[in-house]
């Protein structure tokens, strides 16, 4: 029998139409990775397709990876051949080769999040634009939004005329871009349009990879941009072997970027394309598919697709309102307990999915104290924590020094008294002769004003030529370890002798252990390990990414993270309107943004297998203050002769086995709190004693350092990066951090 027979029928059209443009309209647990791989295996075995003809792009490392698995594994010999990779990935690959034809070195750094902000800050600085008024995320957010719609900064400083405020977000674009060509750096949207920007300044490269990608494959077509659909019509214009796969009805990133008119227009830009629609599901049972069809019916802007299966009836959908937020978190914690040691599932089978990141705490709370283990996907990320920045700073310093970023992050770590004053200086100096930061310091002794400084500098300066002759000879880790053992970071650390300390010697640890694994993975792909190369993975790590599917705990995800992910438990929380769907979305005179909150719902109700549980509080505390609100209306999109209703609103106990007898009286004592208004009054300090940047403590998250402090009318909202747990926002009063 061969492989292709496993195949539904619609599967093997979308598999055997291998020539010209094809869209696969896959619904959610349809087998489309399936469909891809096979398809790959289907060009080299029966079309005689050389195998580095091909590539497959999707969206995520861990999409990716898993593909590049199945590949290998269906393929065999010469899969290897195969590009499979994400678009920044791909992206990174032809830039390190070719970016030196747009006027950047090939050693580019590329900046996370984090490291603009710093830069945009440094800008606005520069150009008096008050930060106040133009908040750094919001043009942060405008720039990326342009560089999407492949918008340069003299386009959008032109669209801008006769507007006050986008004209100072254009300087500040300008100005932005100019830095990271001096830096000789590239923010994540900058990997998409600088590619492009190639290709359309180089013909000649562009032939070289039309010649080498005959076959071109787009997984999750429907959260493409401009520059991505860009990138890839440029890549297919030469053959028109373009298969793309995804699902409008899946389509939920509009606020990165992604156009859904790529997907649901692509008929119109490619008339000759072949459409074909996979709508048999294999994840879920029928009641779970009857509910997602019936909610995502009633969008208007979707192309027409019904799932169905052969997998059994399954339960009815549970539907559960509570009073209060505190007694729904403690609903799907007891909930939790009592399957797993009734033997129902483990906890990797739970996920607890919700609209805001705020809304986990409640959760983390209750799960904390009923001792379940779970992780929360999308707080802090391993890489931003200051002791990795610092450590990583140095290696992008030796791979890149144009990078004034992290040469300028790393001058006084450990310290070296090289003051503000003198910094300034060496700025001046830099901008007044247009070289980077770590050129003008290598003419220390020329800089007016220096002073004893000059030696400062030229020592630190000394120690990085130290570094960068040492990286030829030395491998990632030992360049890392290296880079310890000489800047005494961890010996001043096991010097202080704290919790803190340790936790963030325990993360150094963590980060030379990712040298190794790095390594390990290029050595096994016949790959050279290098410093850039680590540089590179590290930039392109996303929080889905550090999900480990082997560790046994609940996973705690907005819906916007879920997606991709496959649960046999799911809880669906805050189902209210003016939490999901958000207030902005019912009040937006656009009717497109409720259609998106649908999708999103849709998305979530799709990611479970066996059990759907959605949940509602007829109360919640936002902002400090108590809100009101109805069911959500996507809940009464579901018939109801698919749901169980249970109570009304939840007011008995919730049964949880007798061996937490801890865990009761804990929940006991939180009931109690959740109804007593009193224990709520809040009164406003008149001054914290603490500011951001200092190293605070809590009763139960433990140590943290405050990394902002926001005053409200009622009360200090104070956020605070805590060793253990995260970033957590709270208020001031209620928190009762102290400064240690």
């Amino acid at each position: 029998m061969s492989i292709y027979d496993t195949l539904n029928i619609q599967q093997q059209q979308a598999v055997f139409q291998t020539e010209g443009p094809v869209l696969i309209l896959a619904g959610a647990g349809s087998g489309k990775t399936r469909v891809l791989t096979h398809r790959i295996a289907y060009l080299i075995e029966e079309k005689g397709v050389n195998p580095w003809n091909i590539m497959a792009i999707t969206f995520t490392n861990k999409a990716a990876g898993e593909m590049r698995e199945r590949v290998d594994k269906i393929v065999g010999m010469h899969a290897d051949s195969v590009w499979v990779s994400t678009f920044h990935s791909c992206c990174v690959r032809i830039l390190r080769r070719y970016i030196d034809r747009i006027g950047y070195e090939n050693n580019f750094t590329i900046y996370d999040t984090e490291d603009q902000k710093t830069v945009i800050k440094e800008i606005c600085k520069r150009l008096n634009v008050d930060t106040k008024i133009y908040k750094e995320k919001a043009i942060m957010a405008q720039i990326s939004h342009a560089k999407d719609e492949l918008i340069t900064p003299d386009e959008f400083e032109l669209n801008a005329a006769g507007d006050y405020s986008k004209k100072k977000v254009a300087s500040v674009y300008q100005a932005y871009q100019e830095q990271l060509k001096k830096n000789n750096a590239l923010d994540f949207d900058d990997l998409l349009t600088k590619t492009v920007e190639l290709f359309q300044s180089c013909p000649e490269v562009l032939d070289s990879y039309q010649e080498r990608f005959r076959y071109l494959m787009v997984d999750e077509y429907q959260d493409t941009n401009t520059a991505q659909f860009k990138f890839i019509s440029l890549l297919a214009a030469k053959y028109h072997n373009l298969c793309v796969v995804g699902d409008d009805d899946q389509s939920i990133y509009k606020f990165r970027g992604a156009n859904i008119g790529n997907i649901l227009g692509f008929e119109k830009v490619f008339p000759e394309a072949v459409v074909i629609r996979l709508e048999q599901n294999y994840r879920s049972t029928q009641n779970i598919l009857n509910a997602a069809n019936e909610v995502i019916r009633n969008n208007t802007e979707r192309k027409e697709k019904t799932l169905w299966t052969e997998n059994e009836e399954g339960d009815p959908i549970r539907f559960r309102q509570f009073m209060n937020g505190y007694e729904e978190a403690e609903f799907v914690a007891g909930e939790v307990i009592k399957n797993h040691q009734e033997g129902r599932c483990r906890f990797r089978d739970c996920a607890v999915l919700y609209r805001t990141n705020a809304q986990s705490r409640l959760f983390e709370e209750k799960f904390l104290l009923a001792n379940v283990p779970y992780k929360i996907v999308g707080g802090v990320n391993f890489y931003s924590r200051k002791e990795i920045k610092d450590l990583l700073a140095y290696m992008k310093t030796v791979d890149n020094a144009r990078d004034d970023l992290a040469v300028r992050r790393i001058i006084n770590v450990p310290k070296r008294g090289i003051g503000a004053a003198t910094l300034g200086k060496v700025q001046t100096f830099a901008d007044h002769y247009g070289m980077s930061f770590y050129e003008a310091m290598k003419q220390a002794e020329e800089i007016p004003g220096l002073g004893r400084s000059t030696g400062k500098i030229t020592g630190f300066m000394n120690f990085i030529r130290a570094l960068k002759s040492k990286a030829e000879v030395l491998s990632v880790r030992e360049l890392l370890e290296e880079i310890i053992e000489s800047t005494g970071y961890v010996a001043e650390l096991e010097a202080e002798d704290t919790d803190e300390a340790r936790a963030r010697i325990e993360n150094i640890d963590e980060l030379i252990s990712k040298t190794e694994s790095y390594e390990e993975a290029a050595k096994a792909q016949n790959l050279n390990p290098t410093l850039s190369g680590f540089l590179e993975e590290i930039a392109l790590i996303a929080d889905i990414d550090s999900v480990d599917s082997s560790q046994d705990y609940v996973l705690l995800m907005t819906l916007h993270s879920a997606k991709g992910l496959e649960f046999p438990y799911v809880y669906l929380a805050g189902m209210e309107d003016g939490i999901f769907p958000s207030y902005m979305t019912i009040t937006a005179d656009d009717p497109s943004e409720l259609e998106e909150e649908r999708r999103l719902c849709y998305v979530g109700i799709t990611r479970a297998m066996k059990g759907l549980t959605m949940t509602c509080a007829m109360q919640r505390m936002i902002r400090g203050e108590i809100q009101y609100n109805k069911v959500s209306r996507f809940v009464k999109e579901i018939p109801r002769d698919i749901v169980d209703l249970g109570h009304t609103v939840q007011k008995k106990e919730i049964p949880v086995p007798k061996a937490n007898n801890a865990y009761m009286q804990m929940r006991q004592a939180f009931r109690a709190k959740a109804f007593e208004p009193k224990a709520f009054q809040v009164k406003k300090a008149e001054k914290l004693s603490y500011q951001p940047g200092d190293t605070v403590r809590h009763v139960k998250f433990g140590v943290g350092i405050v990394k902002e402090i926001t005053e409200g009318g009622r009360d200090y909202e104070v956020t605070v990066d805590f060793d253990r747990v995260g970033v957590k926002k709270m208020f001031a009063s209620f928190a009762k951090l102290k400064k240690i």
